[in-house]
């Protein structure tokens, strides 16, 4: 059997995360989606979004990604949330049935504003 292999980036929230005025914190949240959009238009991402009421809140959201793991580590690295010491990246490949898994290509949301124009 052939597996494909996907760059899954886990974002975690580190138990250390410095606390931040409401403000600061959406305007974080901005940035952290521009750069994520950023980064599904440039065909790095394939799939991204977070996590609710799972079993550890820490665990904040996901991205499957179409680099290597070394680079997801490089892109993320840059991402203002990781940078701000309020999301962790934790890289994992991840290998399914080749095929098994498809994804398109659908507008990611640059700011929580635009989110929200979703609903």
């Amino acid at each position: 059997m052939r597996f494909d292999q996907h760059t899954v980036v886990l974002l975690v929230r580190p138990d250390d995360a410095p606390d931040l005025p409401q403000d600061a914190l959406d305007r974080l949240q901005d940035a952290h989606l521009a750069h994520q959009a950023g980064l599904a238009e440039q065909g790095a991402v394939l799939a991204a979004g977070p996590f609710l009421g799972g079993d550890d809140e820490r665990i904040r959201g996901i991205a499957v990604l179409s680099v290597d793991p070394q680079m997801a580590r490089e892109l993320y690295a840059n991402d203002p949330a990781v940078r701000a010491g309020r999301l962790q990246a934790q890289v994992l490949s991840w290998m399914v049935p080749e095929g098994n898994v498809r994804f398109e290509q659908v507008p990611v949301p640059r700011s929580m504003l635009e989110a929200a124009a979703g609903d």
